[in-house]
């Protein structure tokens, strides 16, 4: 999704910005303009692979040089000189190959943040850069004819997770789940709930082609025929009415209860039979109609998708009356739309790939900007114990429930391992790797260094350390070696990473980004024990700066919807 160009950059409420290359950026522009240049979006400013290159590399030399006439190395000279007059924070710039400059900021820049993050707290890398634009997410919107199994549980941490960062990065957002009540699927679950009533009841019924088997069928079954055994005696029409509003409403039931078991919710429960019910598909044709996006032939609606490179045009309402799936999607959106959201985001199955070419179609087609509509793809997961892969099938009734994970590994695990990687890569979820508590285990890795500064503080009470003296800058200004430095940046780089997850709609930048900063975090107890010093003031700088890190650690678990753990 593209935002607003207005909207490029991470700024908080006063309009500053909150990443630090984002704030030497504004200052670069500004630069460039007073000196009579244009801006390209070719510049770039990014952090080097390697530390000993500096802060921050710039190719602003290289790209301008054709408009400014000069070489790319004289023109560097130029800005070197110029860049250290507008930012006074900058240590050193030196000038690399054919042109690059490589930023080196004071050691007292990055010591900044300490202060920054004891003010700001939980808010440390919260950012206006959604201005408070409606934003809805719609997730997991399985169809209520099974419980969750990991699949879902996926998607649902993807979008609850997705959902939290965007309101850390100042949209306001709204989460919904798209209950699926209507269509083939549904009625064949009541056939498939009454054909287990009958088999209950001794009685030999004709089993239904591509049915639902699973043991949760015959559950339900039983629980229906105790509570209501007149249902033997009604037509089977409305016997099988009966059975899909029983098994529907349980099986959501069930749902809900799976999602806020895994720290999962939705504001919005929106049912697909409303749609029809409300007049909102009428609505959403009438209104292709008028824009003269949808025609009438052979006696049926049709909505011209070849008109945005689709291969055929695709049906909405078929001759004999019937809605098309598609039909029902483009009146929810539509519907979506009237809600007064700006960005809309659907996070679907890699499955669906297919279809969105197509659904981007018909929001343009209902007049609609491109860019306010995205889907995040989630592939599959690969359930593996003992190096062994789990197959799965809701239908044929072998599947791995959320729940059963749940029970198995816990919350924390689940919602880590599910975000570890991007959405729509593959993803193999090993049980036993995620029950360890080891440092191969990347949840255990990452909730530890929390725990492990938690349980440091806990030691220096003990010994009657004054730790309310590490808000003092004197404190801060003592971190000057290579690896508080390193470990303060990563302090540093964290408002740019809050905000980019947003910008992409990419959580996994979180725990990418986590797994780095408990990495740094490791080494550096590792090369400096912390308590095993006789130097007072040397031992409450480097608490300073770990409360600073603890403090990040919670930010971005909190945005995965993982816990920050005191001990463990």
């Amino acid at each position: 999704m593209k935002m607003n160009n207005d909207n490029k950059l991470c700024l908080n409420e006063n309009m500053r910005t909150y990443s630090y290359k984002d704030h030497l950026l504004l200052k670069l522009q500004e630069l460039v303009a007073n000196l009579g240049y244009n801006w390209s979006d070719k510049i770039t400013l990014e952090a080097p692979k390697d530390e000993k290159f500096g802060d921050l590399a710039l190719n602003i030399a290289m790209v301008l040089a054709k408009e400014a006439k000069q070489a790319p190395r004289t023109l560097a000279t130029l800005f070197v000189e110029k860049i250290k007059e507008v930012e006074p924070e900058i240590e050193n710039i030196d000038i690399a190959g054919p042109g690059f400059l490589n930023i080196k900021f004071k050691p007292s820049f990055w010591q900044s943040f300490i202060a920054r993050v004891q003010a700001e707290k939980d808010g440390y890398g919260r950012s206006d850069y959604g201005r408070n634009r409606k934003f809805q997410v719609e997730f997991v919107s399985a169809n209520p004819t099974g419980p969750l199994h990991i699949g879902h549980g996926r998607g649902a941490a993807v979008g609850d997770s997705l959902a939290r960062v965007l309101r850390f990065s100042g949209f306001n957002v709204e989460s919904e789940y798209y209950i699926n009540d209507a269509g083939r699927q549904m009625r064949l679950l009541g056939t498939s709930v009454y054909v287990r009533i009958l088999e209950l009841a001794g009685k030999n019924p004709e089993l239904p082609e591509d049915w639902y088997k699973g043991e949760y069928i015959i559950d339900l079954a039983k629980e229906l025929l105790d509570k209501q055994p007149e249902i033997l005696e009604l037509e089977r029409n409305k016997a099988e009415d009966l059975c899909f509003e029983y098994a529907k409403d349980s099986i959501l039931a069930g749902i809900k209860q799976d999602l806020i078991d895994f720290r999962v919710f939705h504001d919005i429960w929106f049912s697909e039979l409303s749609l029809v019910s409300s007049g909102a598909v009428k609505k959403a044709l009438d209104e292709l109609k008028t824009r003269d996006e949808a025609y009438e032939k052979d006696g049926a609606l049709w909505f011209r998708s070849t008109k945005y490179g689709d291969e055929k045009d695709r049906v909405l309402v078929k001759n004999d009356g019937s809605l098309t799936y598609f039909a029902s999607d483009i009146a929810y959106h539509h519907n979506k739309y009237e809600r007064g959201f700006e960005f809309i985001v659907d996070v679907w199955g890699a499955d669906h790939h297919g279809y969105i070419p197509r659904m981007k179609a018909a929001v343009e087609a209902l007049g609609k900007p491109a860019e306010s509509f995205d889907v995040v793809l989630v592939q599959l997961v690969n359930l593996l114990k003992n190096g062994e892969q789990i197959a799965m099938s809701t239908r044929a009734g072998k599947f791995e429930t959320l729940a059963d994970v749940l029970t198995e590994v816990g919350v924390d695990a689940a919602r880590f391992m599910f975000l570890s990687r991007k959405s729509d890569s593959p993803l193999d979820f090993d049980m036993e790797l995620v029950k360890q508590r080891t440092m191969e285990n990347p949840v255990y890795y990452v909730q530890y260094a929390h725990a492990r500064i938690k349980a440091l503080f806990r030691k220096a009470e003990e010994k009657n350390f004054e730790l309310q003296e590490i808000a003092s800058p004197k404190y801060h200004a003592m971190l000057n070696d290579n690896d508080a430095l390193s470990l303060l940046r990563r302090i540093a780089a964290w408002e740019e990473v809050a905000c980019s997850a947003a910008k992409t709609l990419s959580p996994h930048h979180i725990s990418h980004f986590l797994l780095d900063l408990a990495g740094a975090t490791h080494s550096y107890y590792a090369n400096n024990p912390i308590l095993k010093t006789e130097d007072k003031d040397l031992i409450l700088s480097r608490m300073s700066m770990l409360d600073a890190v603890r403090q990040v650690l919670a930010n971005g678990l909190e945005l995965l919807g993982v816990t920050a753990p005191e001990s463990m």
